[in-house]
């Protein structure tokens, strides 16, 4: 998805890491959850802390804050896990996201995003989707989609079935 794919007007959910604003489509929102208790998963990526259960499924929680090359979050009174949905091969992945503090969900029209500039930005270009603004701050459009790769995506996810004739496989005889 580009910018210039963008043709409604949509609602964004605003979020804070460290002074930045960041927003994520409504669409990929699935609920915001306080901090809770996150359980560690040896031999895990960096940027996940680990996992949540919420209501009886198993959630990774990614730190934004380490996926984008700054310091650990710190939990806080204000620190909330949100709970998306993205997209990948096979289906979708839910995940749990840390942000620093959940502000409130506006209206972006697309004539208020713009491409994210070459340069300037700390932030990875291929994460930003677009820029737009909110109270006079910019506000970056995270595309979720390309925020993981898909090796990244693969392990923060269900392992892929195993094909039938691997040791283990479904459908093995004995």
């Amino acid at each position: 998805m580009t910018v210039d794919t963008i043709t409604e007007t949509s609602q964004y959910l605003t979020f804070k890491i460290d002074d930045e604003f960041f927003t994520v489509n409504v669409l990929n929102v699935r609920e915001i959850l306080e901090y809770t208790k996150i359980t560690k998963m040896p031999d895990a990526p960096r940027f996940m802390r680990g996992i949540i259960n919420v209501r009886g499924s198993v959630i990774p929680v990614i730190d934004l804050r380490l996926k984008f090359g700054m310091e650990p979050t710190v939990a806080k009174s204000s620190t909330r896990i949100i709970v998306m949905e993205i997209e990948r091969k096979g289906g979708n992945l839910v995940i749990g996201a840390l942000a620093d503090a959940v502000k409130e969900v506006i209206e972006i029209t697309p004539e208020g995003i713009e491409p994210p500039p070459d340069v300037g930005t700390r932030w990875k270009k291929d994460y930003i989707l677009g820029v737009g603004q909110y109270n006079d701050e910019f506000i970056m459009l995270l595309d979720i989609n390309k925020l993981f790769s898909i090796s990244e995506l693969t392990s923060l996810g269900q392992s892929p079935v195993p094909d039938a004739n691997e040791e283990g496989g479904a459908g093995g005889g004995e």
